[in-house]
């Protein structure tokens, strides 16, 4: 009976910290490592001053602060409100445009988010590969675009 206790705790405190790690926000950070927003385990964005500007739905879309349909992730693919493919990320993080232009690359070791030139954009941990690539080279949250 104790062996079973033991398992059954063991297997709480897992899903306990699985729970709290996805449910964690993500820091987004600029160059200098400054933060400039979160995203949460549930796909809320939001910008330095905890507002939010935007969301990634489960379902693929998204959307921006109003919640407008900005666009759409489907297998690594990204597209456009109008369905034009703007982008897709390949397995080794390198961000390419819709006609296959490198943009950048996203370390999958340590977040580091660099452009084609190999400037540092920014720092995004722990956050999916696809969400960063919109939040850094698809300007879906940025206002105006």
């Amino acid at each position: 009976m104790t062996r079973i206790k033991t398992y059954l705790s063991a297997v709480a405190v897992v899903m306990g910290l699985a729970w709290s790690t996805g449910a964690q926000a993500q820091v987004l950070r600029d160059a200098d490592y400054n933060s400039v927003g979160r995203i949460a385990g549930n796909g809320l964005v939001r910008d330095a001053h905890q507002r939010s500007i935007g969301s990634f739905e489960a379902d693929g879309t998204v959307k921006d602060k109003a919640g407008v349909t900005r666009g759409r992730i489907s297998k690594l693919e990204i597209f456009d409100a109008a369905g034009t493919r703007v982008g897709y990320i390949k397995t080794d993080g390198t961000v390419c445009d819709g006609e296959s232009r490198v943009l950048g690359t996203i370390n999958l070791n340590d977040g580091k988010v660099t452009n084609v030139d190999h400037k540092v954009l920014g720092f995004a941990r722990g956050i999916r590969v696809d969400w960063i690539a919109c939040y850094y080279f698809f300007d879906f949250f940025t206002p105006g675009k």
